[in-house]
């Protein structure tokens, strides 16, 4: 298309997180596998020259962990707003918080929750690259990260069925082991 921006929405659902007695599911920590694969999901965004120009977070602590663990990847982490809005929330309020994103921003990361996450990544990818949708319709597993690459003027515009899934990966952490 010519005229328009190429934009990408890169999906990052939060690691693995605890489930401590007595704690509501908005504080949550994350569990010791969260801790080793949320930053190996910053290593992965950085190889894969996936790196945000803005990143849009869910307000649940494990959320906010795993961000902050990817973005300590990176030189210098992009801007971040953490909404409440996208705790717990399906396809219609996924897609109303992106398409209030500026549009100077090209590359958007949103780190959030399932369901929601894959069903927007399905909801959004009209095709794909080496199979990736298949292994979303499959399973979105703790720290997996959807891109997705559509050209358009606006986040406004975003729509289902219009961008293609590029890549669809779960980043894991090593294990350490003491002697």
């Amino acid at each position: 298309m010519t005229g328009t921006a190429l934009r990408r929405l890169v999906v990052l659902r939060h690691a693995k997180s605890a489930w401590p007695v007595g704690v509501p599911d908005h504080d949550r920590p994350l569990a010791p596998r969260g801790l080793r694969d949320a930053p190996a999901a910053g290593r992965a965004l950085a190889a894969a020259g996936c790196l945000p120009d803005l990143a849009l977070c869910s307000t649940a602590e494990r959320a906010r962990r795993t961000w902050e663990l990817a973005a300590a990847q990176w030189g210098t982490p992009p801007p971040v707003r953490h909404d409440p809005r996208l705790y717990a929330a399906d396809v219609p309020e996924l897609l109303e918080t992106v398409r209030a994103v500026p549009d100077e921003v090209a590359t958007l990361l949103l780190v959030g929750h399932n369901p929601g996450l894959e069903h927007l990544v399905l909801e959004l990818a009209g095709d794909d690259v080496d199979d990736a949708l298949e292994a979303v319709r499959t399973k979105f597993p703790t720290s997996a990260i959807a891109v997705l690459d559509w050209h358009g003027h606006s986040w406004k515009d975003l729509a289902p069925g219009a961008a293609l899934l590029t890549a669809m990966t779960v980043p894991r952490g090593k294990k350490r082991r003491y002697a």
